[in-house]
């Protein structure tokens, strides 16, 4: 009996608390703020969809969708949604090693997929790119998947090479090769967009992974010529950028600084609270592609400087979070999740980066959506596969640190 009341006593004072620690750390197991920033990026980003797009049944362009009423988009958007989350949670269940073993062949898949969009009868053409595989029920565009696909492919390079990464032949030259492959892809669909992203992945984790800083420098001075070639060389591109000099010169503004100025003028309009939810004016046919590429300028016009403060606060957020995750990746030795990780965090920022400083006339007009809210299936969901990559990175690094196995 004097055995037993100590056994008794201490089995109900430490069993709650015990249970209690049982129960934090389950709740703990994966970010659930970085769960709930994505979802919320991508309803509000359904609402403003639903929003920028409500008269373009009324145009001719869209005169297919009429027997949907206004809510084709919406519903596409929706479905977009759900499709991308169970994609979300399925790329969730691979481990981080198994997508490391994966990616060359992955690579190699999605430049096969490149290949085939050139191929006239596969590729569709949409507003004068040839960009997208028909699946029947959607349109697949492979240069979406190459984004993340690049991401995994740098990392595996890096950690594989590392050795190598302050020698020009065996450590920059063949990764500069097949980003020079893919590019010349990108470029003849033509996707310039997602050329400067892609190349901004690859060398920012050539750069994370320690690449010699004089060659990386000398590396950055190219890229800025072969850019600034294309430009020069393309009529389209050369007339784009002068409009975007001087977007309010009457021909440039009826032109090829149109959706510029409307951006602008949707921007001015909604002023520090906005002209109200639905209230736009500019989406009633005067801008163009307002449910895609210039989303963030509905935004402005119909929530305002606030609306548009709380989407970057939001984006920020979540880049950073992607380079925390990635840093503690790396300092418990798991250097491809580390990279893999910031290479998220690169693509998602320079991708908002773009579309934003487009949308504001800080950047040449670009057809780059913005993550998460723009419409479109592809993107949707190679963005929602990116950040489940990216929880699956942080749910590991909880596990080993902790002394789990994976």
């Amino acid at each position: 009996m004097a055995f037993q009341m100590p056994f008794r006593f201490a089995d109900k004072s430490t069993s709650p608390s015990m249970d209690s620690r049982a129960r934090q750390s389950k709740m703990m197991e994966y970010d659930q703020p970085l769960v709930w920033v994505t979802l919320l990026l991508m309803l509000l980003g359904m609402v403003m969809v639903y929003s920028a797009s409500i008269s373009l049944p009324d145009s001719p362009k869209f005169a297919n969708y009429v027997r949907w009423q206004n809510t084709y988009f919406l519903q596409r958007q929706a479905m977009f949604i759900v499709v991308s989350l169970l994609a979300g949670l399925f790329v969730f269940r691979i481990r981080i090693c198994d997508l490391q073993k994966a990616a060359p062949y992955l690579f190699i898949g999605t430049l096969v997929l490149l290949v085939m969009v050139l191929i006239p009868g596969l590729g569709v053409v949409v507003n004068g790119g040839r960009r997208w595989l028909s699946l029947k029920v959607i349109n697949v565009q492979p240069s979406e998947l190459m984004k993340v696909v690049a991401v995994l492919y740098a990392a595996d390079y890096t950690v594989r090479k590392q050795e190598y990464m302050h020698k020009l032949t065996k450590g920059f030259l063949p990764m500069a090769a097949a980003v020079g492959f893919v590019g010349l892809l990108l470029l003849l669909e033509p996707d310039l967009g997602a050329f400067g992203v892609i190349v901004c992945i690859a060398m920012g984790i050539l750069f994370l992974g320690g690449i010699n800083a004089i060659w990386f420098g000398g590396i950055g001075a190219v890229l800025v010529v072969i850019f600034g070639s294309i430009i020069a060389l393309s009529k389209f591109r050369r007339e784009r950028y002068f409009a975007y000099l001087n977007p309010w010169e009457e021909d440039n503004a009826l032109n090829k600084a149109y959706q510029l100025t409307h951006s602008l003028i949707a921007f001015g309009r909604g002023e520090i609270f906005g002209v109200g939810l639905g209230g736009s004016v500019e989406k009633l046919h005067y801008l163009p592609e307002a449910h895609t590429d210039f989303l963030l300028a509905v935004i402005g016009e119909e929530l305002g400087l606030a609306g548009v403060l709380v989407v970057i606060a939001m984006f920020y957020w979540l880049i950073k979070r992607a380079f925390d995750i990635g840093r503690q990746a790396i300092a418990i030795d798991q250097t491809f999740a580390g990279l893999t990780a910031k290479g998220i965090g690169i693509w998602i920022g320079v991708q908002t980066f773009i579309n934003m400083g487009v949308n504001l006339g800080l950047l040449p007009t670009k057809g780059l959506t913005l993550p998460l809210m723009s419409y479109g299936g592809t993107g949707v969901v190679i963005n929602c596969i990116g950040l489940a990559i990216l929880l699956r990175i942080d749910y590991e690094n909880r596990v080993l640190m902790r002394g789990g196995r994976l």
